[in-house]
This record gives C-alpha cells, sequence and structure tokens, in this order.
C-alpha cells in the first residue's frame, strides 16, 4: 500500500526536467577531450578547418548545455523556495528569520554563559 509521503519523494516532472539537462550537460562536457582527440586526428589528416570545426562545436555544445542545466536548475530552486512545502530557517536559531535584531535589545528567554560553561560534544 502507498502512503502520502511516498508520493511527496518522488521527483515531479520538472526534478526529471533538472536531473536529464544536468546528465545531458555532464556527458557533453565529458566528450569533450574525445571530440579534441578527434579534432587532431583530422587535423593530421589534413582538414584543419575540419578540425578545428569539430573541436569548437563540441566546447559550444558542451557550453550551451552546461548553460541551460544551471538556468533551469536555479529556476527549479527558486520555485522549491518559493513554495511553501519547503522551510528555511536561520542556523543561529533566531525566531525571526526576516528580521534583524536591534544591536541594544534585552530579550527576556536568552542566556548568556560564560567561556567556562561550554561544554564540547566530541
Amino acid at each position: 500500500m502507498m502512503t502520502g509521503w511516498y508520493s511527496e519523494r518522488t521527483p515531479g516532472r520538472s526534478a526529471r526536467a533538472v536531473v536529464a539537462m544536468t546528465l545531458l550537460a555532464l556527458l557533453l562536457v565529458a566528450a569533450v577531450p574525445v571530440a579534441l582527440l578527434a579534432a587532431v586526428v583530422v587535423m593530421l589528416l589534413g582538414h584543419v578547418v575540419g578540425g578545428l570545426a569539430l573541436f569548437g562545436g563540441s566546447v559550444l555544445v558542451a557550453g550551451l548545455a552546461v548553460a541551460v542545466a544551471g538556468m533551469s536548475g536555479m529556476r527549479h530552486v527558486r520555485k522549491l523556495l518559493s513554495g511553501g512545502s519547503f522551510s528555511v530557517f536561520r542556523l543561529d536559531g533566531t525566531q525571526y528569520p526576516g528580521a534583524a535584531e536591534p544591536a541594544g535589545s534585552d530579550v527576556p528567554n536568552v542566556v548568556e554563559l560564560d567561556r567556562s560553561e561550554y561544554t564540547e560534544i566530541r
């Protein structure tokens, strides 16, 4: 029997697209050294312009794929952060993460410790 948490944990269509774009970008970046080797072989056979075009094209396509994957990933992260299901809290434990405390405020529930009262957990 499937529970509600399972449907929340599986990636949606947008997340799958981001993962697919990232994998494509990684694959194209990994193919750049192979394209360089092929371009050198083509240039040694006398087709210098073809070899340069092969290598330049592979670098251009890999760069575009990385840029598209980065933009789609950032858009996905922004969408996650703007939704109500993903909460972001400050690590310092302040109650209101959006508002800064005044410098000289007396907060009643704060206990200040001396340096000798700190405990170290290892």
